[in-house]
Parts: C-alpha cells; sequence; structure tokens
C-alpha cells in the first residue's frame, strides 16, 4: 500500500481504503479461485495495482469517461482504475466466467458502484466507450480487430479517444503498421525494476495504417 502512495500521495480517505482491502479480498478469493498466480498475490500493488495505475499517470479522465476493460482477468487494469476515478464508469468483460466471479466479488467487497461485468468475447458487443484499456491480451493488429467501431467519435477527454494498452518488451513489429501510436515507458514513472521493459501504448481512434 506504501507503493500506492508513493505515487499516488493525493487519494482520499476512501480510495485509500479501497485499496488497502484489495490485498485481503484478492488473497481469500485467490484461495478458492486462482486468477492471479502464487508470486503476483505477493506482490499484488506491485505487479497488478500499480501496473494498472500507469494509466491514471498519462490521463486523469473526466467524470463520466466511459472505459472498457478487455480481457480483464482478475479484475485489471478496471478496478484500480475504478477506485482511482469514482465518477468515471468502466465495463469489465472477459470470456472466462470463473475470472469474472471474482471480479464481482471483490467489486461487492469494496462496495464499487461505477463497475458492471459482462461475460462474453467483445466483438460480440455493440456499445462504444471513450477508451478500451487492456493488459496484454492479444497482438495489437488482434486486439484492434476485435474492438473495432468500439470507441466512440466524440471527444471529452484530453488525452484522444482509443486504446490505451499495457504491455512489455519490444513492441517495435506488432506496432510497425500504426503510425499514430505514442509509446510510454513505465519506467518514467515508477522506477522499480518489475517496470524496467513495461510500456503503455495509446492507440488513438483515428489511427493511420502505413
Amino acid at each position: 500500500m506504501e507503493l500506492i502512495l508513493k505515487y499516488f500521495p493525493n487519494l482520499t480517505q476512501d480510495q485509500i481504503y479501497k485499496f488497502q482491502q484489495l490485498e485481503t479480498l484478492y488473497k481469500d478469493w485467490n484461495l478458492k479461485i486462482n486468477v492471479v498466480s502464487r508470486k503476483d498475490i505477493d506482490e499484488l500493488y506491485l505487479r497488478h495495482v500499480l501496473h494498472s495505475l500507469a494509466i491514471a499517470k498519462l490521463i486523469t479522465f473526466k467524470d463520466g469517461t466511459q472505459i472498457m476493460d478487455v480481457g480483464t482477468g482478475g479484475g485489471f487494469p478496471g478496478i484500480p482504475l475504478a477506485i482511482m476515478f469514482p465518477n468515471c464508469h468502466f465495463h469489465l468483460v472477459d470470456s472466462i466466467a470463473k475470472k469474472l466471479k471474482v471480479v464481482n466479488e471483490v467489486t461487492e467487497g469494496l462496495g464499487l458502484t461505477n463497475v458492471k461485468t459482462t461475460h462474453t468475447r467483445v466483438e460480440t458487443l455493440n456499445e462504444t466507450y471513450d477508451f478500451i484499456v487492456s493488459r496484454a491480451v492479444a497482438a495489437m493488429p488482434t486486439f484492434v480487430h476485435w474492438t473495432k467501431g468500439k470507441i466512440a467519435k466524440k471527444q471529452k477527454n484530453d488525452v484522444k479517444n482509443g486504446i490505451l494498452y499495457l504491455k512489455g518488451g519490444d513492441l517495435t513489429e506488432e506496432l510497425k503498421d500504426y503510425t499514430t501510436t505514442k509509446i510510454y515507458n513505465l519506467s518514467d514513472y515508477f522506477e522499480e525494476a518489475f517496470f524496467e521493459t513495461k510500456k503503455l501504448v495509446h492507440l488513438p481512434q483515428k489511427f493511420t495504417k502505413t
């Protein structure tokens, strides 16, 4: 928890309380339904919570912003972002039902009212969102195909509507066709070694392919 306060010192008491509850809730539920590896559960705040909150270093979502988290797994990055932005709306989607059971239980345990979940493949949804967030569920061309037509045209944030994608390693090959992509190194935000190769990719809605 000190790790979160180190980089986000201006949290409200309610936000601090909710972030503190995450560890207990995830450790409890992970014993019943394994959604986080044993190594990662011991470093939940570093590897999952703070990693998810890298998005909040790039953008402060304006009230009313609609965000979809595709392939949310155990609820990352959606749940930490929902705590950080209580006046935004988060739709967490996954094709694996047991993972969403954990997400629903954690959401309920935290008393989050700005999160909804859907057990489906993202291609089946017809709604649009200001941003689509995810943590490395597929190569970018595949992800773009899955989410095509799901980004709203009307702009309300300072960062252009589009995809915000957390991923590590060398992204040169999979991003070579997207000339408007911006890549942010998470090591510019966080000093821990875990983030040395981690990146945040922003692909605006109106991207151009080479």
